[in-house]
Parts: structure tokens; C-alpha cells; sequence
């Protein structure tokens, strides 16, 4: 059984008016930012479930553009956030589908696009209490809530990748809380992702990097 606790139902410090359609929203956009690294110029949303049907009244739509112009929940410019975008000259869309069924109702998709044309794609769930779920990255389905440090590496799925990265993470004295494989098919690109309760050593990416089936490294940390 998965408890809750108190402040899971009155959610997180926040711009609201709802812990799920509004701080939700700003986290799964700015943690979708820090994926992407490079500076955005463009943002694509698309809405469905509920987020289609209430994302004006909830704020969602100003709350998910925040979070991709680096607003936490609690940041009061996420009211301004349309007026801040056109400012910096970040160019934004919202698409609503209404038809598509989702595995959650709050979820959206964010596809970034950075100067040089580097785009990158992910899928957010907000579900409750202001708690995300990551479910896909460039269309691989992958699984991780942002709660902790993450490493996430993009590599082919090979023999010897995965133990390479345990290596380098264990030779720091990197602690794995959880750690998950996805992949597209055998032998394809495939994520780890792991989330470690401690902070994950910049330095890390480079030695993970040293490898010839390795293809890139992203660490966000808490």
C-alpha cells in the first residue's frame, strides 16, 4: 500500500490554484528544461486528459511555460509567464488532444527546440500533490519522478554498457537508490536512469562518456 501523507494532498510551496494542474505542470516543464540543457527557442505542448480540458482555468498553460523558462512552483513570475516568453523571444504552442488516451490524465508532452535545431522530446505526468512522473524521452518509454539526483544515460544497448556505468558511479562513491534499463528493442538506443539519495559528482558524466556505446549523459540534481 503507498501511503500519503498530509502534504502530499496540500502539495508543494506554489503559485496555484492546483497542486496537480498547476504545480505539477512547472515541474514536469522545468525538470523537462534541465533534460534538455541548451537554451529553448522554441516550445511545443500538448495537452491531454484533463490538462486538455481545464488548461486555462488552472493555470496549467502559464505554469508549463514557466517551468520551461526556469520558474520553480513557488516563483511568483509564473503568473507573467506568456508576457516573460515573449520578452526573451521564446516562441510557444499549445496543441489540445482531446482524443488520445493517456495512461493519466494530467499528462503532456514538451517538445523543445534549441537555435542550433537540437530538439528533444519528453512526456510528463502530474500526479498529485504536486508529484511528477517522467514516462518518456524521445519516445522511449523510460520511468523516474525527479525526487532524487538522476543520471540518465542514452547509449546502445550492448553487453558491458550497464556494468561500465555501475563502475564509474561505484568508483565515486555513488550511491544507487534505484536504477532501470529501458530501451526501444534489443541491440536499439536504450536510458538508464538511475536516482541516487545523494549528490551525483559532475565529473561523472565525462568518465561515463569514455565509452564507445555510450552516446550522451544528462545528471539533474535535486
Amino acid at each position: 500500500m503507498n501511503y500519503i501523507s498530509i502534504f502530499d494532498i496540500i502539495g508543494p510551496n506554489m503559485i496555484g490554484p492546483s497542486s496537480s494542474h498547476t504545480a505539477g505542470a512547472a515541474s514536469m516543464a522545468l525538470l523537462t528544461r534541465k533534460l534538455f540543457k541548451k537554451e529553448p527557442v522554441k516550445v511545443t505542448f500538448t495537452l491531454y486528459g484533463s490538462f486538455a480540458k481545464t488548461y486555462i482555468g488552472h493555470g496549467t498553460d502559464k505554469a508549463l511555460l514557466g517551468g520551461i523558462l526556469g520558474f520553480s512552483t513557488d516563483d511568483v513570475r509564473i503568473r507573467d509567464a506568456f508576457k516573460i516568453a515573449d520578452q526573451r523571444g521564446l516562441k510557444y504552442e499549445f496543441i489540445i488532444d482531446d482524443k488520445t488516451e493517456t495512461n493519466h490524465p494530467n499528462t503532456a508532452d514538451m517538445l523543445l527546440e534549441a537555435a542550433d535545431g537540437t530538439t528533444g522530446f519528453v512526456r510528463g505526468e502530474s500526479v498529485g500533490g504536486g508529484k511528477i512522473k517522467i514516462v518518456k524521452i524521445n519516445n522511449i518509454d523510460v520511468e523516474f519522478t525527479g525526487e532524487y539526483s538522476t543520471l540518465i544515460v542514452r547509449q546502445t544497448d550492448k553487453p558491458g554498457v550497464v556494468a561500465h556505468i555501475t563502475k564509474c558511479l561505484s568508483e565515486n562513491n555513488v550511491n544507487i537508490a534505484f536504477m532501470r534499463l529501458f530501451r526501444e528493442e534489443k541491440g536499439q538506443t536504450a536510458y538508464t536512469v538511475i536516482e541516487s539519495d545523494q549528490h551525483i559528482p559532475d565529473s561523472i558524466e565525462a568518465l561515463i562518456m569514455n565509452h564507445e556505446y555510450v552516446h550522451s549523459t544528462k545528471v539533474v540534481q535535486v
